[in-house]
């Protein structure tokens, strides 16, 4: 493996004049790639290469930068000037000191305030930057220093916690350089960083979508799907099935709130048009790793005629599994190994889940090839089977929230089995709740769902099932207690919460430092659902309770209950969300307190 990984040190800067600035526009933004060039001699600021901060201080600079991704020059919130931020590369065993400097103008509609959140990092509750849990923020003018330990190793990013400045361009990937050897070997080494981009103002765009949440549903079905289905289907099933969805006020094209209607999809932080390169020479091994740093955007990732192995996930190692495409959620992390050969070029291929949209690059043997991209594909249809509901009869389904009482909060046993059969129990707070539209009645685990759009599609998809950690249960213990948390929301209203209740008006959970737990999910909703927890692993469990795979970030779809485990070892406060920015905002987040 090459592990000349070169860059600037910390605190280079990379500021583009405004000529090299005009000139860039044809590439859609402000840097135009962000591939990392195994060679000593590389440097951070030659033309067409990213900025790569390597050491353990840094200097980091939040301010605007104009940036044309559509044909519009709009303000950006960049870090040093970059878009995406830089790359930081860190050292396990080390210990990091980060100066972050809010240069935020007077007037911007970004706000005044900013933060920087090291996703999947653990370390000290203050130093997690969550404005009114780890601190205050850091006010424009005003700079704030980040010290930690760094006690992990693999690929992690980082972004604001403050407003909607993650949405605007405030994130960047994060590359730790483990102490032990890698259990795999490669040549080249690419951070694939996708994103979703909006000239309009992100605060704007959660207005508009607390007024109208199915504005970007432009594919809703006609009296010609009507007909079409009742001849397939028959009249009475299609008559009965329009009739559901119309008592949930839903429609089942509604697989996203924000789609390529509103955004323009970026792929290290420039266009399909930017073509972003990662070069190759064949018979090597490239290891691709991918972040999804999009604000509200699930990406359909595949490389069509090459094979990827995906070696971890969320910076944890897995057992190698070969797949011809994956699902990544808002927040998630793959690194995958591909071999390129038998020609000069490949397209790396990136398409929203809705299929509203996509982004590309390449990997070819020299600048400026493209191979075919590949279609969009139909767009897929949610089915009451999705949602919890396939194995339920009519009139066992519940819209309104009125589902009688559960226990949430109980001893565990030695082990859960969460497979299904069971009618699904709801929370009292979500009886008679007007933010809650559904709730799910046979929730099921879907570990081997390779999800909505994806199924049968002729390739072999990734699964969480295929996710399994390389190392044993990191704790050993079995959970002592167990809490179950629902997903909900309502479409119309764009009100999203934990168990009906919106981030506002919810108590805290408690953990106790040093015990072992079990957090279960239940999504109640149609949208799917990527949910972090701060400050501490989530060991996804399997169908029957067995630790499965070690993440930060589980993703949820609808009808799906999955178990995790979480050893409450970080004293303090923590943030507990949705990924999905505007459901965070809209409420679908919890305050998390280890207590001594």
């Amino acid at each position: 493996m090459s592990s000349d990984f070169s860059g600037a040190g910390s605190g280079a800067l990379s500021r583009p004049s405004r000529r090299r600035f005009v000139q860039g526009l044809a590439a859609g933004g402000v840097v135009a790639g962000l591939g990392l060039w195994p060679k000593a001699s590389w440097s951070a600021a030659a033309p067409g290469r990213p900025v790569v901060l390597t050491g353990t201080r840094f200097d980091l600079a939040i301010g605007e930068t104009p940036v044309n991704f559509t044909g519009r020059v709009r303000p950006a919130v960049t870090v040093n000037g970059s878009l995406p931020a830089p790359i930081l590369r860190w050292r396990e065993g080390d210990t990091v000191t980060l100066r972050v400097a809010n240069h935020l103008p007077h007037g911007s509609i970004h706000g005044h305030d900013t933060s920087i959140h090291w996703h999947g990092i653990l370390l000290p509750a203050s130093m997690d930057g969550v404005p009114g849990l780890s601190f205050d923020g850091i006010a424009r003018g005003d700079a704030y220093q980040y010290r930690f330990h760094v006690g992990q190793g693999g690929t992690y990013w980082y972004h604001s916690h403050s407003g909607f400045q993650e949405q605007a361009g405030l994130y960047g990937a994060i590359i730790i350089d483990p102490l032990a050897p890698e259990p795999f070997s490669y040549q080249r080494d690419y951070v694939v960083l996708l994103s979703d981009w909006t000239d309009l103002d992100p605060a704007a765009l959660f207005s508009r979508l607390k007024k109208m949440s199915d504005y970007d549903n432009t594919y809703k079905r006609t009296v010609g799907d009507f007909l079409r289905d009742a001849r397939t289907k028959g009249l009475a099933a299609t008559v009965d099935d329009r009739r559901l969805w119309g008592e949930m006020r839903m429609t089942p094209t509604d697989l996203s709130d924000v789609n390529a209607n509103t955004y323009t999809y970026l792929m290290n932080g420039t266009t399909a048009s930017g073509n972003w390169t990662g070069l190759f020479r064949h018979g090597e091994k490239v290891r691709l790793r991918f972040i999804n740093g999009s604000a509200m955007t699930h990406f359909d990732v595949r490389i069509p005629g090459l094979k990827m192995t995906v070696v971890a996930a969320d910076g944890q190692y897995v057992h190698p599994v070969s797949v011809d495409e994956f699902r990544i959620a808002t927040a998630e992390t793959f690194d995958v190994i591909v071999e390129p050969s038998g020609q000069d070029v490949f397209t790396i291929f990136a398409r929203d889940m809705g299929r509203t949209g996509y982004v590309s690059g390449s990997l070819a043997v020299r600048e400026g090839l493209r191979a075919p991209v590949p279609e969009l594909g139909p767009r897929p249809l949610l089915t009451m089977d999705d949602m919890g509901h396939g194995s339920m009869n009519h009139g066992g389904m519940d819209h309104s929230g009125g589902h009688g009482a559960a226990t949430t909060t109980h001893d565990a046993g030695a082990g859960m089995d969460l497979g299904g059969g069971a009618m699904q129990a709801h929370p009292t707070s979500e009886a008679g709740n007007p933010l809650i539209d559904m709730q799910t009645m046979a929730p099921l685990p879907k570990l081997d769902d390779p999800g909505i759009g994806l199924r049968d599609n002729g390739r072999r998809v990734l699964t969480y099932a295929d996710l399994k950690s390389t190392f044993a249960d990191p704790d050993g213990r079995e959970p002592g207690r167990e809490v179950e948390l629902h997903l909900t929301g309502h479409m119309e209203k764009f009100a999203w919460s934990f168990n009906g209740r919106k981030f506002s008006d919810a108590e805290p959970l408690r953990l106790t430092y040093g015990e072992r737990m079990r957090i279960v999910l239940v999504n109640d909703t149609m949208m799917t659902h990527p949910i972090h927890l701060h400050g501490m692993w989530s060991d996804l469990e399997d169908e029957h309770g067995n630790f499965h795979v070690r993440k930060h970030t589980i993703d949820m779809p609808p009808g799906s209950r999955r178990s995790y485990r979480v050893r409450a070892d970080a004293l303090g406060r923590w943030a507990y969300h949705c990924h999905l920015l505007y459901h965070m905002e809209a409420g679908m987040m919890r305050e998390v307190r280890v207590e001594g």
